[in-house]
């Protein structure tokens, strides 16, 4: 039946802890160093392993503001691509006629 399963032993996560009351184990936090601001964060452990790593306090900013950037990227893209498209196609069908 389904929910009904145990966990195991034998998982190999020895630091996964299940609360009383809980379905989902947790695992414990990640290591991370404190830091005084932003800046420092980035300066000190980079912008990916700020966000990506969570080294710091910092990480769910840092990948918000990435999250920020990608969409950006891919929205400009989305924009500037139809427009591309038809250069592109006008350039070879001049080539081919």
């Amino acid at each position: 039946m389904a929910g009904t399963k145990e966990a195991s032993n034998d998982s190999g996560a020895g630091d996964v802890v299940i609360r009383k009351g809980e379905r989902i184990p947790r695992r414990s936090p990640p290591q991370f160093e404190e830091v005084s601001s932003l800046a420092e964060a980035i300066k000190r452990d980079g912008f990916f392993g700020t966000a990506m790593n969570d080294k710091n306090q910092y990480g769910p900013v840092v990948m918000m503001i990435l999250l920020l950037i990608v969409a950006t990227i891919t929205g400009f893209m989305i924009k500037i691509l139809p427009g591309l498209m038809d250069v592109i196609g006008n350039f070879f069908s001049n080539i081919f006629d």
